[in-house]
């Protein structure tokens, strides 16, 4: 039996091991900390939490909430710091956070990328997740980059432009699972504005404005890691990540689960919309119109509303 003091010295290793990711980290905050706690996941990997930050977190603070938000290690604000590239990583500074604000429960917002650390979190520490929010997150991997794929070539088919056909014939004969194919094709997706609403409704256009008059975000918005992408993706394999067996899992096990996506987001095709709708339950699911990616911009009002809805 281990005696009493070699028992509290690995305690206090293991405690101090984890105030010390908690600290290393650049972390936000915003609101009283005695309401819910919203932690956001942000997209990528190799983004960062700024265009949140700057456009809605304040707004969803205004609403009851104690709203964190931070960059993953070795990307964004904390791209300096040394990262392994892991979900178990990712875990490790999660619940480090959750032991710095001393957080029994939180609402785990998960966009794009996001979802997927928050899905797998949320797998493995139920306990410590009260609602479990997908932001235009990709349930099935191949399934995006097929939409992109799909979508891309029809647009060069129409335009005549037969230089990105050659281009989309190459990435047809590619290994679906490499990191090119992904990388490529999330490329073309960004060329041909499928992370751009159709049209803005006024508050949205606002919330861009303020976005292009901030200089952390006019730093941060367009600024995209190399590092994250390839070794998630060396780590990981996550171009093969499909979340709807983990899902449904979640949902016999009773874990409050919802969906948010825009109709202009090019990266998922209705099917794929309608597939999260048959997990989580159509009432559960907001698919909105004149919104695309980033739905805590384009349809903030709503996306803060499901948030709300929550809490009652």
């Amino acid at each position: 039996m281990k005696s009493l003091t070699s028992t509290l010295f690995a305690l206090s290793v293991f405690l101090f091991a984890n105030f010390m990711t908690a600290q290393e980290l650049n972390v936000q905050s915003f609101g009283d900390k005695e309401n819910p706690a919203v932690i956001f996941l942000h997209g990528g990997p190799g983004y960062n939490a700024v265009p949140f930050e700057i456009a809605t977190a304040e707004d969803l603070a205004k609403e009851g909430f104690f709203v964190i938000s931070y960059d993953r290690r070795g990307e964004g604000r904390n791209e300096h710091l040394e990262a392994d590239f892991t979900f178990a990583q990712t875990f490790e500074d999660l619940n480090a956070i959750y032991s710095t604000y001393n957080l029994d429960k939180a609402r785990l917002v998960g966009h794009s990328f996001g979802g997927l650390v928050a899905t797998y979190f949320t797998e493995k520490y139920p306990e410590k997740v009260s609602h479990l929010i997908l932001a235009s997150v990709p349930i099935s991997m191949q399934s995006t980059l097929k939409t992109i794929i799909k979508s891309s070539k029809a647009i060069y088919q129409e335009n005549d432009d037969t230089a990105n056909l050659s281009y989309i014939a190459q990435l047809e004969q590619m290994d679906t699972l490499s990191y090119p194919y992904a990388a490529y094709s999330f490329m073309h997706a960004m060329a041909n504005g499928f992370y751009t609403p159709s049209q803005r409704n006024e508050r949205a256009e606002k919330l861009y404005q303020r976005l292009r008059a901030d200089t952390l975000a006019v730093k941060y918005a367009s600024q995209y890691g190399y590092s994250a992408p390839m070794n998630f993706w060396k780590n990981e394999s996550y171009t093969s990540i499909n979340l709807k067996d983990n899902l449904k899992t979640l949902k016999d096990k009773s874990v409050e689960m919802y969906g948010i996506y825009g109709k202009d987001d090019g990266l998922y095709s209705e099917a794929q919309v309608e597939d999260i709708r048959q997990i989580l339950g159509s009432s559960r699911v907001k698919y909105l119109d004149n919104c695309s990616h980033s739905v805590f911009i384009d349809r903030q009002e709503e996306f803060i509303a499901l948030l709300v809805g929550l809490k009652k």
